[in-house]
C-alpha cells in the first residue's frame, strides 16, 4: 500500500507546486513523472533494503537466482526512477517500467497463492488492481510523449513552407 500512497500523495504535491507557481512542475505529466519516480524510488530500495529477503522468497520456482533478479529488479527500479525525472529520457523510462510492471507480476501471483507471505492469498485482488493502477500511470506518461510527437510532425507537415524573397 505504501507504493500507492506515495504515487498518489507525491503527484498531488507536485501538481500543487506547479499551480503554486513553480513553471517547471505545471502540467500533470511532470507531477505523475514525479510520483512514479518516488514510487519507484520506495520499491526500489525496498529490492536492497528492508524487504529483500520477502521479495527473494515472492520470485516462482522456476526462475533461476532469484536473489540476482530481485538485485536486477531494483536496479531496473531505480534506474527507471531516474529517467523519469529527464524530460528525454521519460517516455523511454516509462515505457521500460511499464515492461517491468507486467514482468514482475507473476511473483505477486505466486507469492499471493503460494501463501509463502503471510496472509498474502487474501491480498491477491488488491495487489493486482494496484499493478493496474501503476500500469496505467507509466503508460499514461507513454502516451503523453507520443501523442505530443505525433502532434508536432502533423504540425510540421501541414506548416505552409516559408519563401524567401530575393531582392
Amino acid at each position: 500500500m505504501e507504493p500507492l500512497i506515495t504515487l498518489v500523495v507525491v503527484t498531488l504535491a507536485v501538481l500543487a507546486a506547479g499551480r503554486a507557481g513553480v513553471k517547471k512542475l505545471r502540467g500533470w505529466p511532470v507531477a505523475l513523472r514525479g510520483g512514479l519516480a518516488a514510487m519507484f524510488v520506495l520499491t526500489g530500495v525496498a529490492h536492497f533494503v528492508g524487504m529483500r529477503a520477502e521479495l527473494i522468497s515472492m520470485v516462482p520456482p522456476g526462475i533461476p537466482a532469484p536473489d540476482l533478479m530481485v538485485t536486477v529488479t531494483g536496479v531496473l527500479e531505480l534506474a527507471g526512477a531516474v529517467g523519469l525525472l529527464l524530460g528525454p529520457t521519460a517516455p523511454i523510462a516509462a515505457a521500460g517500467l511499464s515492461a517491468l510492471l507486467v514482468a514482475v507480476f507473476p511473483a505477486n501471483v505466486y507469492a499471493a497463492v503460494s501463501g509463502v507471505l503471510a496472509g498474502t492469498f487474501d491480498q491477491l485482488a488488491p495487489r493486482t488492481a494496484m499493478q493496474v493502477v501503476f500500469l496505467a500511470a507509466t503508460l499514461a506518461v507513454v502516451a503523453h510523449y507520443v501523442r505530443g510527437r505525433q502532434d508536432r510532425r502533423t504540425a510540421v507537415e501541414t506548416t505552409p513552407a516559408r519563401t524567401v524573397q530575393r531582392i
